[in-house]
């Protein structure tokens, strides 16, 4: 069983920001549960461009509102509270945050935590083992 609070994460080398977002990686890779699950904050008035051409995500909108536009259709979504997506086709895709916007997010395969995006907004895939349980 694994317990943890964010608490413990702060300040941790799981806990990644830049100056759009602040990532808190709460299960990674060396969890070995086949998922990572993350809370992230992207601030108001950024945009993000991302890719993930090697990871599936989920994310659930808990807290704030922002647009998301699918970069090869031009399909734009308005996301609040309650609304998730999923970018199951490893969409090209651009989140313009309007407030402070919290989300919870599950990447499939895991990441390692560090992970930053490249010049194409992609996460490299890193593998890692799971750490041994005791």
């Amino acid at each position: 069983m694994i317990v943890r609070s964010l608490d413990e994460i702060d300040g941790t080398d799981a806990d990644v920001k830049t100056d759009n977002w602040r990532s808190r990686r709460i299960v990674l890779a060396r969890d070995g549960v086949g998922f990572s699950f993350h809370e992230t904050v992207l601030y108001a008035g950024t945009e993000t461009s991302m890719w993930y051409a090697n990871h599936v995500e989920l994310v659930h909108c808990i807290e704030g509102e922002a647009e998301i536009t699918n970069d090869e259709t031009g399909e734009t979504h308005h996301i609040t509270p309650g609304t998730l997506y999923l970018l199951d086709g490893h969409e090209h895709h651009t989140v313009r945050a309007k407030t402070d916007f919290r989300v919870l997010c599950v990447f499939n395969p895991p990441v390692t935590g560090r992970e930053v995006h490249d010049e194409n907004g992609v996460y490299p895939l890193l593998v890692e083992e799971p750490a041994t349980k005791e």
